[in-house]
C-alpha cells in the first residue's frame, strides 16, 4: 500500500503503539493511519459511536465519511463486511497479533490478505 487511510479498531486510547480490538464494532476508538508514498505520515484517533440506530451500517458510513479506504480487522460479521465492500473500503484480516504497529507495517508492505467470506464472524452484538 503506497497511499491511503487505514483504519484499525483499537482498544483504550488507540494509537500506533496501542492494541487492536478483537471485533471492529466493539472497539473503543478507531486509529487512522495516513500513508503517503509507503510511509506513515499522520495518526488520528476517533471515538467509536458503536452500534446505534442504523445497526452495522453506522460504522461503515462513519469510516467512509472519514475517507478510509482500508480497514484491518481481527474479526467482522458478514453484514458489515458487505457494507464496507459496497462503499469501496477494502477489509484486511489479521487475527494473530494484537499490536497495531506491526500489522500496519505489514499492510504497507503488502503482506496482509483481504478477508474472505469464510473468515467472517457469526452475528453478535
Amino acid at each position: 500500500m503506497k497511499n491511503g487511510r487505514i483504519a484499525v479498531p483499537s482498544n483504550g486510547e488507540g494509537g500506533l503503539e496501542g492494541t487492536r480490538a478483537g471485533h471492529f464494532g466493539h472497539c473503543d476508538v478507531f486509529t487512522f493511519i495516513d500513508v503517503e508514498n509507503g510511509e506513515i505520515k499522520k495518526i488520528t484517533i476517533l471515538n467509536n459511536d458503536g452500534h446505534v440506530q442504523g445497526g452495522c451500517m453506522v460504522p461503515v458510513n462513519f469510516l467512509a465519511s472519514h475517507n478510509v479506504n482500508t480497514l484491518i480487522v481481527g474479526g467482522i460479521g458478514a453484514r458489515p463486511l458487505a457494507g464496507f465492500r459496497q462503499v469501496g473500503i477494502h477489509v484486511y484480516h489479521d487475527d494473530q497479533r494484537a499490536e497495531i504497529k506491526p500489522v500496519v507495517e505489514d499492510m504497507i508492505a503488502g503482506k496482509l490478505n483481504e478477508i474472505t467470506d469464510d473468515q467472517v464472524c457469526g452475528g453478535g452484538k
